[in-house]
């Protein structure tokens, strides 16, 4: 049983890391990483946030987002802003928007490509599968 679990978690974590590989590799092309990319979108998801919950949304320590988001704010793709007391919160600029808006282009691409293996019904249960597997981790 452990060799078949083992063998699991593997073949999920090769898939996920082509698919990161793929990603960076694309968003490359436009001028940005895919690090850069989901911390747009996580800011984009949630305008006003604190680093504290951005790096918690992006998988980061506060540390490594604190330095990504330096450097988006240097390339002005966010903006941020004194908040409620010692909170600062993190904005997307207008280029900072562009930026994200062509990211989705290249990674609704780069992800139509990674899955095309699978028909849509079998896409369809994995995403519920790993919904199912991360729900009850989250709860």
């Amino acid at each position: 049983m452990h060799g078949e679990l083992q063998e699991l978690g593997r073949a999920v974590k090769q898939a996920q890391y082509r698919q990161h590989r793929a990603l960076d590799s694309a968003l490359s092309a436009i001028g940005t990483t895919l690090a850069q990319w989901d911390a747009l979108r996580a800011i984009s998801r949630s305008p006003g946030s604190s680093a504290r919950e951005l790096a918690a949304a992006t998988f980061q320590t506060e540390q490594a987002f604190g330095t990504l988001v330096a450097r988006l704010a240097a390339q002005d793709l966010v903006e941020r802003r004194p908040g409620h007391g010692r909170r600062i919160e993190h904005h997307l600029t207008p280029l900072g928007g562009h930026v994200l808006t062509a990211g989705h282009k290249v990674a609704d691409e780069v992800l139509a490509d990674c899955f095309s293996a699978l028909p849509d019904a079998d896409r369809a249960t994995l995403l519920d599968l790993l919904q199912r597997l991360t729900a009850e981790r989250d709860t």
